[in-house]
């Protein structure tokens, strides 16, 4: 073959596999989670150093102190935001349900292709939250921290996984997948700061170790 048709024909499989690439279909699901991007993580840093550690206080919680999911736009509650937000090809019924879609889980690399078997995390459980701080606010705070979407507090991810993580902090839960841990802890970090929530000495050990390494 003439070297002029090889480098041709070099440059278009070069071409198409970028382009395979750019539409998801050698990098891993078509479908991601959407999570508003967390500050990096030398001003994760800064903002941990800032944190008050104080050891938590569960005297009183319940989860109904936070009301959620709340109405958004038109017939769309919170979860069903983030469903749409997290979601690709998410398609909704009259009453803003997801019907159909794609839900890829970037805890543990699951995707689904049913709304039920995906949960919206609150990367800051209600009770953690109340634990550090949130016994104080008023109803509407909670409210407004249970259905944050522009901080990287809300999140669609497998239903047992956030089962499991439950109420607990990084120094005992964290994703099963690594190489999400940085974004995790960013996120913690800095809805923590901006809540102006406490850490507790364990809680704050972790998230330095973690944040070491991203």
């Amino acid at each position: 073959m003439p070297k002029f048709y090889a480098r041709r024909r070099l440059g278009f499989l070069a071409a198409f596999t970028g382009l395979i690439a750019s539409a998801g279909l050698l990098n891993g699901p078509a479908a991601s989670a959407a999570l508003p991007t967390p500050v990096s993580a030398a001003t994760a840093r800064t903002y941990l150093a800032s944190l008050t550690v104080a050891t938590e206080d569960r005297t009183g919680y319940d989860r109904d102190l936070f009301p959620h999911w709340i109405t958004q736009s038109g017939a769309c509650n919170t979860r069903e935001t983030i469903l749409q937000r997290d979601g690709t090809n998410v398609v909704t019924d009259s009453a803003c349900a997801a019907t159909s879609g794609s839900w890829y889980s970037p805890y543990d690399g699951a995707t689904w292709s049913a709304s039920s078997d995906v949960d919206i995390d609150h990367l800051v459980p209600l009770a953690e939250a109340w634990d550090s701080g949130a016994d104080s606010w008023t109803t509407s705070r909670r409210q407004s921290f249970a259905n944050d979407l522009t901080r990287p507090q809300l999140l669609a991810v497998t239903d047992n996984v956030n089962q499991s993580k439950g109420d607990q902090d990084p120094a005992t839960w964290m994703p099963s997948r690594s190489a999400y841990r940085c974004t995790y802890v960013r996120a913690w970090v800095q809805v923590k700061y901006y809540y102006d929530l406490s850490v507790d000495s364990a809680e704050k050990s972790a998230l330095q170790g973690y944040l070491a390494n991203c």
